[in-house]
C-alpha cells in the first residue's frame, strides 16, 4: 500500500469487494436453496446470463487493456498519475466495478439461485461505500478540475451526461 493512492487497506479491491459476497450467496444457497421460477423463465435466464457475462468480461478487459496503454495501476493501493477519460473510460467511471457486477449477475442468473442475486446486491452496496466514494475523494483531491470536469460528462456506472 502507498500513501499517496485511493485505498489503505489491502482488502479494498474489488475481488473481495463482489467476490466474497458472491461466495456467501452460494453458500447460503447450499445451505437453504432458494432457486429462481423454473420453466420458461429458466430458458430466458441461462442466455441472459451469458449475455451479461460477455458483457461484464469486456467491460473488464477493455478497462485492464486501457489501464496497461496508460501504465496506470488496477489496484487502489497504488497511486494514479493521471485520470484515463478515452475507451471504456468515456462510458463509465468504473467499468471494473461494472464489468465485474454484469458477470457475477450472469453467473447468478445461469446458477438460477436468490441469494447470489441478494448478495450482488450488497457487494454494489459496499463497492459504492467502500472502493468508489474513497477512489473519488482521492481523485479530485489529486487531479482537481480535471477530475471534475470528467464527472460532469461521464456517468459513475454508466453512460454520458
Amino acid at each position: 500500500m502507498n500513501a499517496d493512492a485511493a485505498h489503505q487497506s489491502r482488502w479494498a479491491i474489488g475481488e473481495v469487494v463482489f467476490g466474497v459476497p458472491f461466495l456467501v450467496g452460494i453458500a447460503l444457497h447450499m445451505l437453504l436453496p432458494l432457486p429462481l421460477p423454473q420453466g420458461i423463465l429458466r430458458h430466458i435466464l441461462i442466455p441472459v446470463g451469458v449475455v451479461l457475462i460477455l458483457i461484464g468480461a469486456g467491460f473488464i478487459v477493455s478497462a485492464r487493456r486501457a489501464f496497461a496503454q496508460f501504465r496506470q495501476p488496477t489496484d487502489p493501493g497504488q497511486p494514479t498519475s493521471q485520470v484515463i477519460t478515452t475507451g471504456v473510460f468515456a462510458l463509465s467511471r468504473n467499468p471494473l466495478y461494472l464489468g465485474a457486477a454484469l458477470l457475477l449477475g450472469g453467473v447468478a442468473l445461469m446458477m438460477q439461485t436468490l441469494w447470489t442475486l441478494a448478495t450482488l446486491l450488497a457487494a454494489l452496496i459496499l463497492c459504492h461505500y467502500v472502493l468508489i466514494v474513497p477512489e473519488e475523494t482521492y481523485l479530485a483531491a489529486k487531479f482537481g478540475e480535471a477530475y471534475t470536469a470528467y464527472t460532469a460528462t461521464v456517468r459513475r456506472w454508466l453512460g454520458r451526461k
